[in-house]
This record gives C-alpha cells, structure tokens and sequence, in this order.
C-alpha cells in the first residue's frame, strides 16, 4: 500500500491473469501473445476459449514477425499457457 499526500491511502490491485483472460473472452477480443522464447515473433488472434491452465484458443490467428512486420496466417491455434509470457488487447 502506497500514500499518497494528506494521508490518502492509493491501493495498488494487479489483476489476476485468469480474471484478464475471462475478460478478453467476454468482449471477443482480438489480443496480442508474446511467447516464451520467441523474442523476434508474437501471435494476435481473436479468444475463443482458454481451461484452468491458461491454455487459449484464438481463431484467426496470425503470426507477425517484429521485424519486419509480415504475417503468417494460421487459422485456429492453441498455444499452451506456460509458453505464454504476454498477452494484451489489440486496438483496431
């Protein structure tokens, strides 16, 4: 717990990664994966599912190389939860 001036108490919450996933699903989001040693890649798609390991499954996912930004595309995967390292929403 944090203060902030005038004895104003500012709490710190982070997010458990389980409630930010049931989120993602809620509003079919498109998000961004980073993946455990995949420095120079990352996989975007639509979340359709995901179990209690924090497995995803994403639809039309792609894979982009940060580079030089070409994408792959791959239809529907399912990347494991523990070669997960980021995950966030994309802005359309």
């Amino acid at each position: 717990m944090a203060y902030r001036g005038q004895g104003q108490k500012v709490h710190k919450v982070m997010a458990q990664p389980i409630n930010l996933i049931f989120r993602y699903l809620q509003n079919s989001s498109r998000i961004q994966g980073w993946l455990y040693e995949q420095v120079n890649m990352w996989i975007e798609g639509c979340l359709t599912g995901f179990d209690e390991y924090m497995n995803l499954k994403l639809d039309d996912a792609e894979e982009i190389h940060s580079k030089t930004k070409s994408g792959k595309q791959l239809g529907w995967i399912m990347p494991k939860g523990d070669s997960i390292t980021l995950l966030q929403s994309v802005s359309d």
